[in-house]
């Protein structure tokens, strides 16, 4: 007789949206189609990616009090956290046999849980982002104590995935022995469906021929993605010649943004039209896909320009571009925060740009099929082939 699959729970922030719930999506389709019992457990379950969620896959959507608090509910780091005790009585009632859970709210409130609900469930926690990147331009105080609590609570995880070699790298340092095993995983991506969706119509006066070339940002507007630098860096491109600026996401950042391009002149030429559902359709449009962001982890984004045939230029940040671009060969790649290098980056692109299925190619290493693989030796063992 048949061994009865694993019950897996996957733990994150909500549906509304940003490429780490995307992740945790297609992770849950794949181990559904695979026969696992499958539960997407969220903090909120409003969103655009509702939608997403596998037929075959539970959601569950915890019910929390606190969460919902004046001066919680709009902070998404206090209100991932604030699940914690409703995520310790969905372990206790459901007892999944693993938890997989991903950025540093869910990851803190997932160990949590456990501890609360005394689960034996294994718990395996997810990082995005270069941890010391991420806090170490913080204040003095809150930087190492971040640092510190990661330690002592990821230290307590049964692994730990990293999103690219430069984080698993942080990691090690920052976590110091003894610690979990660290492995890493690549992000995954869809290519048949971002193959399809980027061939969907797309009407926009921008697009209309022999309209200026259209440069391309997909991200939350947040301090990370560093689009000042972006900005400032469009400004120098446009005083030299015709070129239109779209920056797809939403986020705290956007009335110090549109102020900064009133502020510049570049009101005619910027757009900042919000959460796009389909970002891969403008990807196979524009001429220049950028990232211009303080830190990463793998960036799901990057990796998705190169899948539409768009090419790239990013910041070489901590971490993931510099790998998922092999050091320059697939994108540029120019330092942090430097918007004349940034506008000349774009320029030199723009003027001779990469062989669009030479990208291509560089993102088929990136599938979902792969990335499914190596989850489950992680989550339920070498017995994980056996049940493929």
């Amino acid at each position: 007789m048949e061994q009865a699959k694993e019950h897996l729970a996957l733990f994150f922030s909500g549906l509304a949206g940003g490429g780490a719930q995307r992740r945790m999506l297609l992770l849950a389709r794949g181990f559904a189609a695979r026969g696992y019992r499958v539960d997407v457990v969220v903090a909120r379950a409003e969103g655009p990616y509702r939608a997403a969620i596998p037929p075959s896959a539970r959601l569950v959507a915890l019910a929390s009090r606190v969460a919902r608090l004046p001066g919680i509910r709009t902070r998404r780091g206090l209100w991932v956290l604030a699940t914690t005790r409703a995520l310790a009585a969905y372990l206790a009632r459901e007892r999944p046999d693993v938890v997989l859970s991903t950025s540093a709210p869910a990851n803190l409130a997932a160990l949590g849980a456990r501890a609360l609900s005394r689960s034996p469930a294994r718990v395996v926690v997810s990082v995005n982002l270069n941890l010391s990147a991420a806090t170490g331009s913080r204040q003095r105080f809150w930087g190492p104590a971040l640092r510190g609590l990661a330690r002592r609570a990821y230290r307590r995880a049964d692994a730990v995935i990293a999103v690219s070699q430069g984080v698993a790298e942080d990691l090690a340092r920052v976590l110091a022995p003894p610690r979990p095993p660290i492995v890493t995983i690549t992000n995954p991506l869809p290519i048949a469906e971002i193959e399809e969706k980027a061939r969907a119509p797309l009407a926009h006066p921008w697009l209309e021929p022999r309209a200026p070339p259209i440069l391309l940002a997909v991200g939350k507007l947040k301090r990370q993605k560093d689009y000042p630098t972006l900005i400032r860096a469009f400004a120098r491109v446009r005083a030299r010649r015709p070129a239109r600026l779209l920056i797809l996401g939403e986020g705290e950042e956007r009335p110090r943004l549109e102020r900064l391009v009133r502020d510049q002149g570049l009101a005619q030429d910027v757009a900042l039209p919000g959460f796009v559902e389909n970002p891969w359709a403008w990807m196979a449009r524009a001429s220049v896909f950028v990232l211009s962001s303080a830190w990463e982890g793998f960036s799901n984004v990057l990796a998705e320009a190169l899948a539409c045939g768009c090419p790239v230029v990013s910041t070489d940040c901590p971490s993931g571009p510099a790998e998922l671009l092999d050091d320059g060969a697939f994108g540029t790649l120019v330092p942090v925060g430097d918007d004349r290098a940034l506008a000349e980056a774009l320029l030199e692109t723009l003027e001779k740009p990469r062989d669009p299925a030479r990208l291509r190619a560089r993102a088929s290493a990136f599938s979902v099929d792969t990335a499914v693989d190596r989850y489950l030796d992680v989550l339920v063992g070498s017995h994980a082939a056996g049940n493929t």
